[in-house]
């Protein structure tokens, strides 16, 4: 092999080296260290906050475990990913679907997806962070850790500042400290959104002061009437998840009357795909937009 070959090869050599220096990243993940040699340009996401940071920067994934249902992405969510491919649900994705991607990136939810690490790893590096329970002081965090992974890390710290901007200027056009508790409600149950949560956090960003509710790490706290009673708040925004809840039932009781907010007619109704499941800095700005709708009524 002459001089000049071995040059050329040498050359390719350091360059290649080069260019796999300059993609390659570590972060922090809920497994350990993640680490990648390259930018992923085919993501499968398997919670709805993932979905929310991947649109922040405009990167738009090929499989969303969506439940199956897609109106469980918010209108300004869908609009911004456009078309992709249903994975199944968040509980159980389907691995068969998600390798028939061709996925270079996998987003999981440590909750959720742990006992699939092994089998999602296999068909494509996995990313496994928080989601389910996680706080919204915690999603800065998050993301910035998607967006270094996806070579981003500019265009998602621009935008986390222009979402702090929004949120303060928000903010300033909402009465401040009233209190204001957020819970669901199905046919037969009524949960309260404790003071730990995602949504406790945004209100609390917004300048509404938050029941002390009792805290619970792991899932949002049952109340009875009476218990709602206790708390007696000044507002209740209900995410309703079902045609009848158990509330069109406590209307018609005496006890029911005797809250501030059945009083003062403070009983809100919210939709529920983005106030209980979404999670996320855009579906954060569209909950502000919806409580700027509510308090200029």
């Amino acid at each position: 092999m002459n001089k000049y070959i071995k040059f050329i090869l040498s050359y390719i050599l350091v360059i290649s080296f080069s260019y796999i220096s300059l993609h390659a990243v570590s972060v922090e993940d809920n497994k350990g260290t993640f680490s990648i040699d390259y930018t992923p340009k085919r993501v499968v996401v398997l919670e709805f906050s993932f979905v929310d940071s991947l649109a922040l920067i405009d990167l738009k994934p090929v499989g969303i475990a969506d439940d199956n249902q897609s109106h469980r992405l918010f209108p300004k969510l869908r609009e911004k990913i456009g078309a992709y491919t249903s994975v199944g649900t968040r509980a159980q994705p389907s691995l068969e679907v998600i390798a028939s991607l061709k996925p270079d990136l996998i987003i999981a939810d440590i909750k959720r997806h742990e006992s699939v690490y092994e089998s999602l790893n296999k068909i494509a590096p996995t990313l496994m962070l928080v989601s389910k329970r996680s706080s919204y002081l915690d999603s800065f965090l998050i993301n910035k850790k998607i967006a270094k992974v996806l070579g981003k890390e500019k265009e998602m710290q621009a935008r986390l500042n222009k979402h702090k901007e929004y949120m303060q200027n928000i903010a300033k056009q909402l009465p401040s400290k009233l209190e204001v508790q957020v819970s669901t409600a199905k046919e037969n149950s009524f949960f309260l959104t404790t003071q730990d949560s995602y949504i406790a956090e945004v209100m609390q960003t917004l300048a509404f002061t938050y029941p002390k509710t009792q805290k619970n790490n792991d899932a949002p706290r049952y109340a009875s009437l009476e218990q709602l009673l206790a708390i007696n708040p000044q507002y209740l925004i209900v995410a309703q998840k079902s045609k009848k809840s158990i509330i069109d039932k406590w209307r018609k009781k005496p006890l029911w009357k005797m809250l501030k907010c059945a009083q003062e007619g403070h009983v809100i109704s919210v939709e529920p795909n983005l106030w209980s499941r979404s999670r996320g800095i855009l579906s954060s700005e569209q909950i502000a937009q919806d409580l700027l709708a509510v308090f200029r009524r």
